[in-house]
């Protein structure tokens, strides 16, 4: 299934907007796109409500989550969620926010700027919450980006060896630690469990000292898309294909958006089009 993550509205939910949207403005935004899936992830609201430690009781008792699930059923919109940290109540909070929301996956990150574990400590973390996420039915899935070696990473996920335990691979992350996207691709298959899709490009400083690397249109920059798809099967394996979004600043917020809007729009033609041709073609992806 294709999605948008709320990193594809990074700008329209910035403090800096004129017009700053709100979470129901995003799912309502994705159904007019005729899209069901919208990963929630790293917003400040939903951490504010792992932070208070609730537990799952007192989160139902709350407005907000089923108020955002609510809307989300009128609209035919469903929920994956995201957070930072591996903090063993942290990641049982957001269980919580995932069973509310009725996301069935939870996508973090190892490191965050408070907490960088050891190798030690993240197994003895993951292991501390892994039987309530099995349980749940509900998988955790660890992005490689640039703060972790993505060998590192594979090798903890492959040590645990958990059902509820996967990887969201975003081949974009990895490039500034100087890890090719390809070869994460190719270590990270067998535990991919979410799929983060934005393109990406080096242009020349205008100075012509050093390079720049930033977003660019899907379709339009580095990424291997139909490698990167060939390898991972993501409809056989269940996998849904989260679109993000690096859409450099232009100036001002007005500019910024239009352009932001844009790029998704254009993102959700292009792998709808990149469907219909593997469709064509006799296999591939849907969704």
């Amino acid at each position: 299934m294709i999605g948008l993550s709320s990193y594809a509205y990074q700008w329209r939910l910035d403090a800096s907007a004129d017009d700053r949207w709100t979470v129901e403005r995003v799912i309502e935004d994705a159904a007019r796109l005729e899209v069901g899936l919208v990963q929630l992830c790293d917003l400040p609201e939903l951490d504010r409500l792992a932070a208070e430690g609730l537990s799952r009781i007192r989160l139902a008792q709350r407005e907000r989550l089923p108020q955002l699930r609510r809307l989300g059923d009128e609209l035919g919109v469903s929920f994956e969620v995201g957070t930072k940290g591996i903090a063993p109540e942290h990641l049982l909070a957001y269980l919580d926010i995932a069973f509310e929301l009725g996301s069935p996956l939870v996508r973090s990150m190892l490191v965050t700027p408070a907490h960088r574990p050891t190798p030690a400590e993240a197994e003895a973390a993951l292991r501390s919450v892994l039987p309530a996420y099995e349980a749940a039915g509900v998988t955790l899935a660890l992005e490689t980006y640039e703060q972790v070696a993505t060998a590192d990473l594979v090798d903890l996920v492959a040590t645990i060896d958990s059902p509820g335990l996967g990887i969201c691979l975003d081949p974009g992350n990895v490039v500034a630690r100087l890890e090719h996207p390809a070869d994460v691709v190719a270590m990270t298959v067998p535990w991919v469990r979410n799929l983060h899709v934005k393109d990406f490009a080096f242009t020349r400083s205008p100075d012509m000292v050093g390079f720049r690397f930033a977003g660019v249109p899907l379709g339009e920059g580095l990424l291997d898309y139909d490698g990167l798809v060939a390898a991972v099967d993501p409809s056989r394996r269940g996998i849904s294909r989260i679109i993000e979004q690096w859409v450099p600043w232009q100036g001002d917020s007005a500019r910024t958006i239009t352009l932001e809007t844009r790029w998704a729009e254009h993102a959700l033609h292009w792998l709808r089009a990149a469907d219909a041709r593997a469709a064509a073609a006799g296999g591939g992806v849907s969704g």
